[in-house]
């Protein structure tokens, strides 16, 4: 994944000889991630797993492991909580985000390995690979992608598969 153009939250992912557009963070690329600064980490991710709402769409077909989504998922984002960038089951009071939402974001949602083993408090949650907005509007700081491209990206991804973002 490369940022390209003017816009400092847009980018493009190649897979092979193919090349797709992507969202990036609203706060552009960054060396040093920090929790709530909007911006999309630089580095080598692997993709660990997937998840999807099955009420709105079919299994996405990867080699990855995937889960459905359930009302009660949530991921802590609270860099306080020992559960700092882990899935948590809602209601949970500390600050968290809903997998489960109204718009079409986390339809087909890939956790990327980005502060997780071990998560750094304060060095960014929830830094996924998820669906885009139409018009590639910015994300808070993950890698998003139409969900056509998203299922065809996967079809091709396997553990042990990297996601790397880097900056021209």
């Amino acid at each position: 994944m490369r940022h390209t153009g003017d816009e400092p939250h847009t980018g493009t992912l190649t897979l092979g000889a193919v090349t797709f557009a992507c969202a990036l963070g609203r706060s552009g690329l960054t060396h040093t991630k920090r929790e709530g600064d909007g911006a999309t980490p630089i580095g080598r991710f692997e993709l660990l797993n997937v998840y999807y709402r099955s009420d709105r769409s079919s299994c996405p077909v990867t080699y990855l492991p995937v889960s459905p989504l359930s009302q009660s998922d949530g991921w802590c984002d609270s860099p306080q909580d020992a559960l700092y960038n882990r899935p948590v089951d809602l209601p949970f009071e500390p600050s968290h985000e809903k997998m489960w939402r109204d718009d079409r974001l986390y339809d087909i949602v890939v956790v990327l390995d980005c502060n997780m083993y071990p998560a750094v408090k304060g060095e960014g949650s929830a830094i996924f690979f998820h669906v885009a907005r139409e018009g590639f509007l910015p994300t808070e700081g993950c890698v998003a992608v139409y969900p056509e491209v998203m299922r065809e990206i996967l079809k091709e991804m396997a553990p042990g598969d990297m996601l790397e973002v880097c900056a021209d």
